[in-house]
């Protein structure tokens, strides 16, 4: 334990769990007017491999936290959070908070062996604290996506596929969803190793999600993954194959995803979308009970950059 001016510097797994879903809701909402996230959201970084060692939290006295990093490897890619509450506190408290993840990125990068990607995610549109304390360590802004959070009590729209279009339960060993994950074009990073991709379905399997697969005519047209997170739906990915784009496709998918979500007892879902096409997603908040929405970016380290 150190202290930062009157801040405490404390691993995250010394802090309850409840503190810091506070910082992490109230910072949400004093950016986008809501919070989004819950605590199962923040009880998924808790139970991450390496958790004490690999998060740090600036606290007050009575352990209220200000500020939250953390950082999960996810095969060569070391992704990151920082949150950090605006005020008197908090660009300070980010800045330091930012030189242990550094520090601590170097260690593992050591340890691995060989150069592993920097990320932070999560940062949302709006922040005034973060951006600019990422910008000054190098960061650059990699992709930007929309979420939206949906009222599940008013019934979707009924999936509405093209002609001689299906939707069916995807088959985790089948090749068809990684060859559209692979041709979409998302701006988000791709899992081009088909293991792992499999490996990332099963486990979503495993927790009860949702994997649905569009076919036209036989074809993979475009899949959407979704699941429950305490009695709240998550859909985490949607994609389409770029022959297929236009055509209703990805509106199909979420609509049935979102209808399975409501069948297993969710009242609301968080969408998670790529924002490379903003007409989609203004005719959603149409067509859909959005009850709130926000832009949310993913910041990378170029790798000239020496750390």
């Amino acid at each position: 334990m150190t202290t930062h001016g009157r801040l405490i510097v404390k691993s995250a797994a010394e802090v309850p769990v409840d503190n810091l879903v506070r910082l992490v809701r109230s910072h949400e909402k004093s950016i986008t007017g809501r919070a989004m996230r819950t605590r199962e959201d923040v009880l998924s970084y808790t139970a991450a491999p390496g958790y004490g060692m690999n998060n740090w939290c600036l606290t007050e006295a009575d352990d209220e936290v200000v500020a939250w990093a953390s950082l999960t490897p996810r095969g060569d890619t070391l992704d990151g959070t920082l949150t950090a509450l605006a005020g008197r506190h908090g660009e300070s408290a980010a800045r330091a908070l930012m030189c242990l993840l550094l520090d601590r990125a170097d260690e593992l990068t050591v340890q691995h062996g060989s150069q592993l990607a920097l990320t932070v995610s999560g940062v949302l549109s709006g922040d005034p604290v973060v951006p600019p304390v990422l910008r000054l360590a190098g960061f650059v802004p990699d992709f930007t996506t929309a979420q939206l959070d949906i009222d599940l009590s008013v019934p979707p729209l009924p999936p509405l596929p093209p002609e001689e279009g299906r939707i069916r339960e995807a088959d985790v060993y089948d090749g068809a969803l990684h060859a559209v994950h692979l041709r979409s074009r998302t701006s988000a990073p791709r899992t081009g190793d088909a293991r792992a991709f499999r490996a990332r379905l099963r486990e979503l399997r495993e927790a009860g999600g949702v994997a649905l697969l569009l076919e036209v005519s036989g074809r993979p047209a475009g899949y959407v993954l979704a699941r429950a997170v305490g009695g709240e739906g998550r859909v985490v990915e949607l994609a389409v194959a770029p022959a297929f784009r236009g055509l209703g496709i990805g509106l199909s998918l979420l609509t049935a995803a979102l209808a399975e979500l409501r069948a297993g007892g969710c009242g609301r879902a968080l969408v998670t979308m790529d924002t490379g096409d903003l007409h989609d997603h203004v005719a959603l908040c149409r067509i859909l009970a959005v009850q709130g929405a926000c832009a949310v970016t993913r910041y990378r380290m170029p790798t000239d950059v020496p750390r």
